[in-house]
């Protein structure tokens, strides 16, 4: 019985479905955001994600998904807030840079800090400062609830990734 008092569903027995899962998966176009927070020492950690949405408009709520075996999972499991940046179509590269494990993802030139004084991506097309809500654990992830306090609305197009990559989006006419 899972949390509802309903059954659990049953996992799949094919082990080919998480190639065909994934495939499946990647035909579905998602917005890019970038992820971020600091760890109990200070230093600033963040994720590129497209599994992100929003949950609630009263109160507003947003809800990401984390790999466990992410560089960053630990400070994101123990954090009290996170912010997310939603990643204007220019901002490919910085994208791919805090989507690998590790390395230095932070740089002076696209790193702001929200109000509640959390590093973000300058630039981005919104950035939302948000308390941690409430977690999940979910398979090999982690789902973090943000309960949004802040939103620094920007300007732009959205970067979009389809297909295992970073797309624009066209608008007809153009």
């Amino acid at each position: 019985m899972n949390r509802t008092g309903h059954p659990a569903a049953a996992l799949p027995e094919n082990p080919a479905i998480g190639e065909e899962f994934r495939a499946a998966m990647a035909q579905l176009a998602g917005g890019v955001v970038v992820v971020t927070t600091e760890d109990d020492e200070g230093r600033p950690r963040g994720f590129t994600a497209t599994s992100f949405c929003s949950v609630s408009m009263d109160p507003p709520l947003v809800l990401v998904c984390l790999a466990k075996t992410s560089s960053s999972y630990q400070a994101f499991a123990e954090c009290r807030g996170f912010a997310v940046s939603l990643l204007r179509d220019e901002q490919s590269a910085l994208a791919t840079r805090f989507a690998r494990s590790g390395g230095e993802k932070f740089r002076a030139e696209n790193t702001v800090t929200t109000p509640h004084l959390l590093p973000a991506v300058a630039d981005a097309l919104a950035t939302l400062d948000c308390a941690v809500h409430a977690r999940y654990p979910a398979g090999d992830h982690i789902i973090l609830v943000g309960a949004v306090r802040h939103v620094s609305p920007g300007r732009g197009e959205p970067l979009v990734y389809h297909d295992r990559a970073f797309r624009q989006l066209r608008h007809p006419g153009n």
